[in-house]
């Protein structure tokens, strides 16, 4: 099992579409990637720190898949139409990192 993190800085005067992202992005990443693979989909909203400062994040989705092997199936079958989705609903870049658990 691998867990794939999408990390979307929280960049001043930056665009993002929750509405769309929520309806539509995650839609079509579960549609695309469920067959493929995927076994969890959650989406995060950042809402602040402890001490009340801004969040690092706008949005982290935490994408869970069976094996390194789906996930690098997924993103090679379907990886071009879901990332040209992006600029659909936000002007931030994502920061990608691929994750094992520790336990």
């Amino acid at each position: 099992m691998v867990l794939a993190t999408v990390l979307y800085p929280n960049q001043e005067g930056s665009r993002f579409d929750h509405g769309y992202y929520m309806a539509k992005h995650s839609a079509l990443v579960r549609q695309r990637w469920e067959p493929m693979g995927l076994t969890e989909a959650r989406f995060l909203r950042g809402l602040g720190t402890p001490d009340g400062k801004a969040a690092s994040y706008q949005v982290i989705a935490l994408l869970t898949f069976s094996s390194a092997d789906a996930l690098q199936k997924a993103v090679a079958a379907h990886g071009a139409e879901i990332f040209s989705d992006i600029p659909n609903f936000t002007d931030v870049r994502p920061i990608v990192q691929v994750n094992e658990a520790l336990e």
